[in-house]
């Protein structure tokens, strides 16, 4: 998606991800955990609701701007200017055409992280040289943790795995350029990963995104976001109750070692579904 926010591209090649079995058994009670109400991004649209969990511990500058911005209602009513299928959904922009963003100035990349001990990591596949894995709903790679005790920090670079429904940045051809547009993919494009910043994960709706009109621009009318607020900031009366799998339970890990076993050497982290409630 080079220079998605203000001019066209050809879009990478989609890398093809098979669909993995469905699960056996449903987690129980003690399999499932409250997110962080101020990590949770409710999208409501024409065609439906997104709720995305926000990951801070891996692009914490983007995290903070998209709270802001939500909390200046700065996304209420804005379109889904250019949605590519099998690529993404992208919105954001005041301008409804890729050219505008925020009057905050541009933020600086957050492409990787750094993963230490304290990081709620959750393993899926060791590769000896790399892990790969999920830090709460967000599928990454990082390098081993074997090699953090030869670093200055302790800790090892990340990065964030470009499977369904991750919330990337979009930005210009300059890297420090992203500001307020984002997309939603709509499927995985590996060619992202390290180009662009990932803040999130769609954890209910996929299907919404999905249904999103495309078009590159999108032709009128548009399908629009009719509100995006945090979740700590809809009112008790109508806040909806949400839980997610917990990546780090019992269940899930049973569900990795299934899913692995289904798919041999064809397992990518893409494969593996994070159940999720919202009611």
């Amino acid at each position: 998606m080079a220079d998605a926010q203000r001019a066209k591209a050809p879009a990478p090649k989609a890398a093809a991800v098979k669909a993995a079995p469905k699960a056996a058994a449903a987690p129980s009670a003690a399999d499932w955990r409250t997110p962080n109400p101020d990590d949770i991004l409710v999208i409501d649209t024409n065609k439906g609701r997104i709720v995305v969990e926000m990951v801070p511990e891996v692009a914490p500058g983007h995290v903070a701007r998209i709270r802001d911005l939500a909390k200046q209602h700065f996304f209420d009513r804005q379109r889904f200017f250019r949605v590519i299928e099998n690529f993404m959904a992208q919105t954001g922009d005041p301008m409804n055409n890729g050219t505008g963003g925020s009057p905050q100035p541009d933020i600086e990349p957050e492409f990787t992280f750094r993963r230490g001990a304290d990081m709620p990591f959750a393993l899926a596949a060791d590769q000896s040289v790399a892990e790969i894995g999920f830090v709460r709903s967000l599928p990454v790679m990082t390098q081993s943790m074997m090699l953090a005790p030869m670093t200055r920090d302790q800790k090892v670079t990340g990065w964030a795995l470009y499977c369904p429904g991750v919330a990337g940045m979009a930005r210009g051809q300059e890297e420090a350029s992203a500001n307020s547009q984002f997309f939603l993919m709509r499927a995985a494009y590996p060619s992202l990963e390290k180009r662009y910043t990932a803040w999130g994960r769609v954890i209910a709706g996929q299907d919404v995104v999905n249904s999103i009109k495309t078009g590159e621009p999108v032709e009128p009318p548009q399908d629009w976001m009719n509100t995006v607020r945090l979740l700590s900031d809809i009112p008790a009366t109508e806040r909806p109750t949400v839980r997610v799998v917990d990546t780090k339970g019992a269940w899930f890990k049973r569900e990795i070692e299934r899913v692995r076993a289904a798919r041999g050497a064809d397992f990518s982290a893409c494969d593996v579904s994070i159940p999720a409630e919202v009611k």
